[in-house]
């Protein structure tokens, strides 16, 4: 059996790698940047300071600031708009996953055609998207070098999952001084989208031992300094080894793929239009605990990466050891103990389960579930 390992071309990382990363931009030979972020990244300054930045390397650009904090179908049709009437060669996407996603989205209709619901589910694409950029300013998503974007159709009210090779960015940008701003919830609900991330990879059905190797690296930096990141967004070292720590995530999760944590939280994000990142952090610990009927030695594992003493633990005790650490991390840092605080009604469970039932991501999950047993994982989480 093969396995195909996605990753962007360039990746740089580092404190104030920034000038670098646009220096090395500049000799891609492109000239007018569609630059692609939202409206938080335009009142730091944050996408002024990169067009300033390209400015100076010759490279124009046009701001679209329409990434919404869940990208619709319209966010990108408007992006795509604005691409072709300023005769855009290249997308440069600054902030974090929904900016990312919504230039993915942009970029790979700008060469394929067509609505960006025709790319939905895995490798629908023919041709390479318009190159890509992706500086990230979050860590947790990793959608800054992956092969997923996710938009929301609003007429169906469901999140797509578009698993494609290529919406693989051209290169990824990750800078922890670009990250210190970010605010105290959303470094926890982030840092927990990572750790859910790579949890999912490393009990995927599509594991290898790199990816395991990436996961497990992710699981040990994220709860050694995801605490220390929440406490003080000015601690450098925590902001870069969380910046390491969501990237080793991308590269586990962005061959081996995720599972029903990510699966259930786009049913979620589709119906109520929440926050991807507090969805998986809630969800992560009860999808884990269905699934260890199955994997409770891989769960094991993620138990001593978390820093859990599991020498002569059965592969059960291991397991529900891991399950109560992931509790105890959320709580610590503030993530909401359950959906009902989120305003999720027990009546949409028929609904959430099934559209979580259709989402590619639940492909990969080592324990196939049918309605009532999603269903009974989001009661569980209530």
């Amino acid at each position: 059996m093969s396995h195909t390992f996605f990753l962007p071309a360039v990746n740089i990382m580092g404190r104030d790698c920034l000038g670098e990363a646009v220096g090395a931009i500049a000799k891609l030979g492109f000239r007018r940047a569609l630059l692609v972020t939202d409206a938080g990244m335009v009142k730091a300054e944050v996408a002024a300071t990169v067009a300033w930045m390209l400015s100076g390397q010759g490279i124009d650009t046009v701001v679209y600031d329409g990434a919404k904090a869940n990208p619709t179908i319209a966010c990108v049709e408007r992006g795509l708009d604005l691409l072709k009437s300023t005769q855009c060669d290249f997308v440069v996407a600054v902030g974090g996953g929904s900016p990312h996603d919504c230039a993915k989205g942009i970029a790979l209709c700008a060469t394929n055609g067509g609505p960006i619901a025709d790319y939905e589910g895995v490798d629908r694409s023919r041709m390479p998207q318009l190159p890509l950029v992706a500086i990230n300013t979050t860590a947790g998503t990793a959608s800054e070098m992956s092969r997923f974007c996710f938009i929301i159709d609003p007429v169906r009210r469901v999140k797509m999952t578009i698993a494609d090779r290529n919406v693989t960015p051209l290169m990824s940008v990750n800078d922890p001084a670009l990250m210190v701003t970010m605010p105290q919830a959303l470094t926890a609900t982030t840092g927990m989208h990572a750790l859910a991330q790579a949890i999912e990879a490393y009990v995927s059905t599509a594991a290898t031992p790199i990816t395991d190797a990436c996961a497990l690296k992710a699981i040990e930096l994220i709860m050694h300094h995801l605490p220390q990141a929440v406490a003080d967004g000015n601690h450098r070292a925590a902001r870069e080894n969380m910046a390491y720590a969501q990237f080793l995530a991308g590269m586990a999760f962005n061959s081996a793929s995720l599972g029903y944590v990510h699966a259930m939280a786009h049913s979620l994000s589709g119906l109520y239009d929440l926050p991807h990142g507090i969805c998986n952090a809630i969800l992560l610990p009860h999808v884990q605990r269905f699934n260890a009927q199955v994997c409770a030695d891989r769960l094991r594992d993620v138990a001593k990466a978390m820093g859990l003493e599991v020498q002569g633990c059965t592969a059960e005790q291991g397991a529900q050891g891991a399950i109560e650490a992931i509790e105890q991390l959320s709580e610590r840092i503030g993530i909401a103990p359950g959906l009902g605080q989120l305003g999720v009604k027990v009546e949409d469970l028929p609904v959430l389960a099934a559209n979580a039932l259709k989402d590619a991501c639940g492909l990969t999950n080592p324990r196939r579930a049918g309605q009532a047993q999603i269903e009974g994982v989001f009661r569980a989480a209530f």
